[in-house]
């Protein structure tokens, strides 16, 4: 192990078996091509309850401020800080399938931005067409998000809509009419619980209304950007000592704090 003034995103990635070969090829050409990739069978079942476990407790504990670490929004429940509030969640901004994934997209050192969680009510949830970029694409790529699916995504329940080779293209501000209108080329996350979908966060996407019944739509959004950029949430700032006692220093390295 190299000492903390030698660690790289190199080392941590290797430390944390996220290297190339983690990822399939035919991932690496849906992420270059499309803009995203889907991973089945991420979370197995025990886990998956776990998660699910995790995520109805820490609503019911947080109440009107659960989210507001980072983002409310009407019409759904969010969760933030997740990476304080409970080890089940480690597996999400370690894993190695995905942090080869971002890598890949970014294509040089990163940070994880963020670990947030959203579930869309019945009849709420529809989100205009948006890039987790606020411009134009400029010859490289900036962020990277992953979405993980705790309960299955369906056609009624408000999956995501993706608009596949926009990541590198316009802002959808700066092009679209109407963002919040169903776009000709758009795919929709349909997929079972467990699943992970990554996907360049310059490409244009949102979520759909929860159609369904009373039905659950819960997922965690697992977010990364290139280290010269600032963090959607301060990992830094808000990291409790418990949490960062528990890390490796690869780990560490991934929030971006202080490795030893």
């Amino acid at each position: 192990m190299r000492n903390a003034d030698q660690m790289d995103i190199s080392q941590a990635l290797e430390d944390l078996a996220a290297t190339e070969n983690a990822l399939p090829e035919q991932h690496k050409a849906e992420l270059d091509e499309k803009g995203y990739t889907v991973l089945p069978g991420v979370m197995d079942g025990p886990w998956l309850a776990a998660l699910r476990e995790q995520f109805e407790s820490l609503c019911e504990a947080e109440g009107i401020a659960a989210g507001i670490e980072v983002h409310q929004e009407a019409g759904t429940r969010r969760l933030a800080d997740l990476v304080n509030k409970s080890p089940v969640f480690d597996g999400v901004y370690t894993h190695p399938t995905v942090l080869a994934a971002v890598h890949h997209v970014i294509g040089r050192a990163f940070k994880l931005s963020s670990l947030n969680a959203r579930d869309a009510l019945p009849g709420e949830g529809h989100q205009e067409l948006h890039t987790d970029w606020p411009s134009d694409y400029d010859g490289r790529f900036h962020v990277c998000n992953s979405i993980w699916l705790l309960d299955d995504f369906t056609e009624e329940n408000g999956c995501t809509r993706l608009v596949p080779g926009t990541h590198r293209g316009k802002h959808p501000g700066n092009v679209l009419e109407d963002p919040t209108a169903p776009h000709p080329e758009e795919e929709h996350l349909v997929a079972p619980a467990g699943t992970v979908a990554v996907f360049n966060s310059h490409i244009w996407h949102g979520g759909t209304r929860n159609r369904s019944k009373g039905g659950k739509r819960r997922a965690l959004h697992c977010y990364f950007a290139a280290r010269e950029h600032p963090q959607q949430l301060d990992q830094g700032e808000y990291l409790r000592y418990e949490t960062w006692k528990r890390m490796s220093r690869a780990v560490r390295y991934i929030l971006d704090v202080d490795v030893d």
